[in-house]
């Protein structure tokens, strides 16, 4: 009777082992997804899907990448924001939908700094003015005299309204006070295309996403809205030598989980896209493409959002935008 009661005990102990170890490997396994507020193709997708192999091999499970474009990152946004705070669906993002997106839009459909836990930056990229490599402009004095030949005719793309290749165009706008058009696409990639194609005359975009359009030699660069010249495009003048004073315009993509998502998580994650950023393949990836890896603590990148919120509500009021224009 009492081998029968052991038997009995030893299968329940093994039972219940077995059950833990199947709970274990199923959390183990539980894909962890990456939401990217833009279309496949532009430069915060190609950069998640960078970020996402090397962080599948740190995490030991799935990770994924979901494109949810529209509203300069609100979908997206919002989508994530409303998630179960486990740590399982972050969201990738430029500086458009945290710190430009708030003080755009009057009634903002979410709420970054109450329903978005900042992560880590990932990485920064300065803006760099392209036009078609048709030949009809050769540089920005040139495309500033057509503009001013014809009011109204000159016209730059941006991926949408509130982005910061938006802002570059308002800093522009601001600086050499010609009468521009903006062109707002659903993401970077069709606004690239377009420009490619000369229907519209030049895009603001990020380096990383144009680097292979100029390689190319499908789009020319003809000025860079930075303090200082890429080491990748050391033929490009800055704004500045232009005699276009303090037309900057850097863009930075980060990492986001739901707010709520357990500090110890945070930090796991935090230490994970860090080891990340300084690996080999994302090494090579930041060499080729002109950006540059910047990852913080989650404090230090909350910190940067604020400054960079206060500082794109200035342009945004000075310059009179609107989500109608």
């Amino acid at each position: 009777m009492s081998i029968l009661k052991n038997t009995v005990v030893i299968k329940s102990i093994l039972a219940l082992a077995l059950g833990f170890a199947a709970t274990a490997a199923a959390a183990a396994s539980t894909p962890t997804t990456i939401v990217v507020a833009f279309p496949a193709g532009g430069p915060a997708d190609t950069l998640a899907r960078v970020v996402a192999k090397e962080l599948e091999a740190r995490l030991q499970s799935p990770v994924v990448v979901e494109n949810k474009p529209g509203g300069n990152g609100a979908i997206a946004a919002s989508y994530v924001g409303r998630a179960a705070p486990d740590g399982n669906t972050l969201f990738l993002s430029s500086a458009g939908a945290i710190a430009i997106n708030p003080p755009l839009y009057p009634k903002l459909v979410y709420n970054p700094k109450k329903e978005l836990q900042p992560i880590t930056m990932l990485v920064s990229t300065p803006e760099v003015l392209v036009v078609p490599a048709d030949g009809k402009v050769n540089d920005l004095k040139q495309f500033l005299d057509n503009a001013a030949k014809k009011p109204g005719s000159a016209t730059l793309s941006s991926s949408g309204i509130g982005s910061m290749p938006h802002m570059a165009i308002s800093l522009l706008k601001a600086a050499t006070k010609a009468e521009i058009l903006h062109v707002p696409y659903r993401g970077a990639a069709p606004a690239i295309n377009d420009t490619v194609g000369g229907q519209v005359g030049g895009f603001f975009g990020d380096i990383s996403g144009l680097m292979p359009f100029i390689k190319d030699k499908r789009v020319l660069p003809i000025a860079i809205a930075a303090p200082k010249r890429s080491a990748l495009l050391p033929e490009v003048p800055t704004f500045d030598e232009l005699g276009y004073r303090n037309v900057y315009a850097n863009n930075w993509y980060g990492m986001f989980a739901p707010m709520g998502t357990p500090a110890d998580k945070v930090q796991a994650l935090n230490k994970a896209l860090r080891e990340v950023m300084d690996s080999e393949p994302l090494r090579k990836y930041v060499g080729s493409t002109g950006i540059e890896a910047t990852p913080t603590s989650p404090e230090e990148f909350a910190a940067i959002i604020d400054a960079d919120t206060r500082k794109w509500a200035e342009v945004i009021k000075s310059e009179g935008i609107t989500v109608n224009e």
